[in-house]
């Protein structure tokens, strides 16, 4: 791995983490030796990357950092690739419909020597070829973000019509199906 590429992910790791992370941590998940990562951190405090604490008692990313650009490795583009692909054929049409967007927001951004990653991707999902119906679940999820209870009516399988107050939780899905817990 090139220096620069194992500094950007030196500073993924920390990003992703919300604890300090010991070098002896860094230096496993980086594949380097802990001498690397206390030259990787002294660099990257040099170049005004903000990490916080020392050795011995682990490092940080300051909570207000934020890098500038947005780039991708090929992995993590086909990554999003193949999350964007599977929430595609989810039983959700809102769903569906913002994956493209975020597709096309990733397009925008990426480097031109990397978006054949997106439109010729070495990762596939197998097409769904199931009938599905594809509800509108969008006022659910707004409801489980906002915490508030919803009226749902449903048809149950003896065709009986039900109302009920609910307080939906979580949405799952598997590429068929839509289930609210509530």
């Amino acid at each position: 791995m090139r220096r620069a590429d194992r500094l950007f992910q030196l500073i993924q790791i920390l990003r992703r983490k919300n604890l300090p992370v010991t070098a002896a941590q860094l230096a496993e998940e980086l594949e380097v030796s802990k001498r690397t990562i206390y030259w990787d951190v002294a660099d990257l405090a040099g170049q005004r990357v903000p990490v916080e604490g020392e050795a011995g008692t682990g490092y940080r990313l300051s909570p207000d950092y934020d890098m500038p650009l947005l780039m991708f490795t090929a992995e993590e583009l086909e990554a999003i690739f193949l999350g964007i692909e599977l929430v595609k054929q989810l039983p959700d049409a809102t769903l569906a419909n913002n994956a493209y967007d975020v597709l096309s927001k990733i397009s925008s951004v990426i480097p031109k020597k990397l978006m054949c990653l997106l439109s010729d991707s070495a990762v596939a999902v197998k097409p769904n070829d199931a009938e599905i119906i594809k509800p509108d679940t969008r006022e659910i999820r707004i409801a489980i973000r906002e915490n508030r209870k919803i009226l749902l009516e449903y048809r149950a399988v003896d065709n009986v019509v039900s109302r009920r107050v609910v307080w939906p939780i979580i949405l799952g899905y598997d590429l068929t199906n839509c289930l609210l817990i509530a």
